[in-house]
């Protein structure tokens, strides 16, 4: 693909955003067998729900501005869920790995916060307000799921992972 225009950059970036969501709904399921403690697991699950309708919204405005959403591979996501997959392979107590599981799910969010409110940009600057509107959409959800990761860290987790450290 050549990128010539802001709109082939925008059309890239769909692109590499519906590649990370489709990563992201094989690699949540895995997060939340993972997960130990229910809050989080239950915030992964949730996240799994939003992250389907995510991959429904890149594909409306893709079928909106007709340009279907071809294979790219997202390789910062790749590389996000190897980290993580990598460390779900460690021995660890469980609240220790509870505390690392939000750390890596916090770092997949900052990945697509980042991705999606370039998209929304861009979608602005092209005057495409429908799509700048729906990736809006998903920003905010994205933020609000990073908020609910650190509260879960901040009131439960990491304080039981302190206590394993002492033991």
């Amino acid at each position: 693909m050549k990128l010539n225009t802001l709109k082939d950059l925008f059309h890239h970036e769909l692109e590499d955003l519906y590649s990370a969501e489709q990563q992201m709904l094989r690699a949540l399921p895995r997060l939340s067998q993972a997960a130990t403690h229910n809050d989080l697991k239950a915030a992964f699950r949730a996240h799994l729900v939003e992250t389907q309708m995510h991959a429904l919204r890149l594909h409306k405005i893709a079928y909106k501005l007709d340009q279907p959403l071809e294979y790219r591979h997202c390789r910062g996501m790749e590389s996000l869920i190897e980290e993580t997959v990598e460390l779900l392979r460690e021995e660890a107590d469980e609240n220790v790995r509870d505390a690392a599981l939000i750390g890596a799910a916090q770092r997949m969010e900052h990945y697509e916060i980042a991705a999606y409110g370039s998209a929304a940009a861009l979608a602005s600057r092209l005057g495409l307000q429908e799509a700048a509107a729906l990736l809006q959409d998903t920003l905010d959800e994205e933020r609000i799921t990073d908020a609910r990761l650190t509260g879960i860290a901040e009131t439960e987790v990491n304080g039981d992972a302190a206590i394993a450290l002492r033991a």
